[in-house]
């Protein structure tokens, strides 16, 4: 989608854009800038395009990971660092994952199966906190019916049906529900005395986060085999000699407290208190040999690349993970609710890994970098093929520029001819000359939902103390009192309006301005509007697009999920642009045209949910509203019209009811 913003932004002539968009085009003097750069999406579509490009973020962790992305590596060089740290680190790091088999053979462990334990307020009895005795079920569970539970009573772990509700212990004769755990959302009932208590208040009485309790493991037998067996006697004291290690070793990982916020509350809520306490003892060791062999990299660039790698690593290896299940990445790892969620059932990976396992280093080396650095060398695009299968699909390559550049460290150095210039920073100012730039395009941070930077921090202290100091008592942070995300609606509209503002000083006088954005809330599309005219800018156009990520996890648990996303495209302030017309009259056209748009989806079948039709109307609404004349209308009217903007949203969406059209949340994604 950004390679078709991008080049829709930069092509004179846009209406072919689908024919367009699979040829070898080259804009060699167009700049384009993202003032919110995150991964560098828009950064690395502008250098595939052969455009020049300019990336600026405020949070280093975006900055770091969208640097290593695009700088120009030596695959051979990279292969090669790779296998001097496998030969220095991975038979220590696979020693913490060996197990010993009855008959006294040993084996790899793929992955440890935890459960969080608490002591019952009442009868003070163990409670494990299993949601459900069912741990592990194929992620195709109708195809491999076969699953796994724990028995409550001793332990074992049975064999049965993923669709079982109950069954009888093979190994101790009792009988037990396979789905019914003692913990029910937030609270628990003791299995001992019955009694409920909340989670959360029986963690807060404690003087420290939860303990867990290892109950299983899934073994690599010689014969390429998978086992899943009861944690033993030996697999404990395994553990205990991993965290003796751990105690002894002089400066083993970053001590930083968590700040609260709107995503870190919920952690701290558990007695969480440091960011090292969301990962077991033998994390923290494996981690830290880790990270001491990637210390000594010689080579700068490549230090920072294998820091990366290895940031990507941690997200998968801590105790927030959960297991998806055999048929597909078995780690579900912590942010896959785009929060942090305690988890009560974690899941403990292999940390180095195997052929077989998920969430590795080893593995992420070669699914994520290897493939990262074949693709930067020749890109390529996917397109359908002609066929009545909708499904199949081909690669075009030799349409794009490669991705590895020299990153330039400031303008002067840029303007010298450099294709890439990346910076970290606050964009509401910027070194870029006024303007100096052909397109802006972006993806600006919603101001109520995820907190990135409080996310960000999670890697940031582990980066810091890979590359940086090596001292326990490392403190830092990636938030910022100038970052654009704020749950303030008029904290987020000032600070998104001082951005516009520099984007407009930077801009062209004949560029664009084009951001994707969505929300279901009115203060999130009325900031935008405040911000865009108070920058003056006017919306030319809007256009619906699928969201990303919409079979992502908070999406399919939303119970009006938001599965449309609207690229907004802008012009600086002309009188030519100017509609003429009242407040009442922009509503009423935006609502005419939403409707028409609402009827394209419709003609196909396509599902909406209330939210779609809201970000329908209100993104055409938004784009009348910016268009009068006066613009201290265009920003009061929104408020204004509010009742005439829900009663076109339920008209529309009684309309897909009487049709069958209406999305919820528990329909696939049309």
């Amino acid at each position: 989608m950004f390679r078709a913003i991008v080049l829709g932004g930069l092509t004179a002539d846009a209406s072919n854009l689908l024919q367009a968009f699979y040829q070898p085009l080259h804009f060699p003097d167009a700049v384009v800038f993202d003032p919110f750069m995150g991964s560098g999406t828009t950064v690395g579509e502008t250098l595939k395009l052969g455009a020049r490009a300019i990336g600026r973020d405020i949070n280093p962790v975006a900055y770091f990971g969208a640097k290593n992305a695009l700088t120009k590596h030596s695959r051979e060089r990279v292969v090669e660092t790779f296998h001097e740290i496998e030969r220095d680190v991975a038979p220590s790091i696979r020693r913490l994952y060996h197990t010993r088999l009855d008959d006294g053979e040993t084996a790899d462990v793929l992955y440890f199966f935890w459960v969080m334990t608490l002591w019952c307020p009442s009868c003070s009895g163990r409670v494990d906190l299993f949601s459900t005795y069912l741990f592990a079920r194929h992620a195709y569970p109708q195809r491999y019916p076969k699953a796994r539970a724990a028995c409550p009573a001793c332990g074992a772990i049975e064999v049965v049906r993923y669709d079982s509700d109950c069954t009888t212990c093979t190994s101790c004769g009792k009988w037990f529900d396979v789905r019914a755990g003692p913990a029910h959302g937030a609270k628990a009932v003791c299995p001992s005395c019955t009694y409920t208590f909340p989670i959360a208040e029986a963690v807060r009485r404690r003087s420290g986060p939860p303990d867990y309790r290892l109950y299983a493991k899934l073994v690599l037998m010689a014969d390429g085999s998978k086992a899943y067996l009861r944690a033993t006697a030996d697999d404990e004291a395994s553990y205990a000699d991993a965290v003796k290690r751990l105690a002894v070793c002089a400066d083993p990982y970053p001590i930083a407290p968590i700040q609260g916020g709107h995503n870190t509350d919920q952690i701290l809520n558990y007695n969480y208190r440091h960011w090292h306490e969301l990962f077991n003892g033998r994390q923290l060791l494996g981690l830290s040999l880790l990270a001491e062999r990637i210390r000594s990299v010689d080579d700068p660039a490549l230090r920072e690349l294998f820091t990366c790698l290895f940031s990507g690593t941690l997200e998968f290896n801590n105790m927030f993970a959960s297991y998806k299940g055999e048929g597909t990445g078995a780690v579900r790892h912590m942010f896959a609710h785009h929060i942090l969620k305690p988890e009560c059932m974690p899941i403990e990976a292999n940390l180095w890994g195997t052929p077989r396992s998920s969430g590795s280093f080893s593995t992420l080396f070669r699914s994520r970098l290897l493939r990262a650095l074949d693709y930067s060398q020749a890109p390529f695009e996917v397109r359908l093929a002609n066929t009545t299968d909708r499904q199949s699909s081909y690669r075009v390559y030799d349409i794009s520029f490669p991705l590895g550049h020299h990153v330039a460290g400031c303008y002067s150095e840029f303007d010298k001819g450099e294709r890439l210039y990346l910076s970290c920073g606050a964009s509401a100012r910027t070194d870029l000359p006024s303007e100096s730039v052909d397109l802006v395009v972006t993806d600006p941070p919603f101001f109520d939902n995820v907190h990135y930077s409080e996310l960000a921090d999670f890697f940031h202290i582990w980066q810091q103390y890979v590359l940086g100091s090596r001292s326990r008592d490392v403190v830092v942070s990636t938030r910022s009192a100038n970052e654009v995300q704020s749950s303030d609606p008029v904290q987020f509209t000032g600070r998104l309006l001082e951005v516009f503002l520099e984007c407009h000083r930077i801009l062209k006088c004949d560029g664009l301005l084009i951001f994707t954005y969505n929300h279901s809330r009115d203060e999130g599309w009325q900031a935008v509007l405040d911000a865009l005219v108070g920058a003056g800018f006017i919306v030319v156009a809007t256009h619906r697009i699928k969201a990303d990520m919409t079979g992502a996890t908070p999406k399919q648990q939303a119970n009006d999920p938001i599965t449309l996303d609207m690229i907004i495209v802008c012009r600086r302030y002309e009188e030519r642009l100017v509609l003429h017309i009242t407040s009442d009259r922009a509503v009423s056209d935006a609502i005419v045209s939403g409707e028409g748009q609402v009827d394209r989806f419709t003609a196909r079948g396509r599902q909406l949910s209330r939210n779609d039709v809201r970000m329908v109307v209100m993104a055409q609404v938004v784009k009348s509203l910016s268009q009068q004349g006066a613009r201290t209308t265009s920003v009061t009217s929104l408020a204004a019209c509010r009742a005439a903007i829900e009663l076109a949203i339920g008209r529309i969406c009684a309309v897909l009811d009487r049709q069958g059209l209406s999305r919820q949340a528990d329909h696939g994604v049309a």
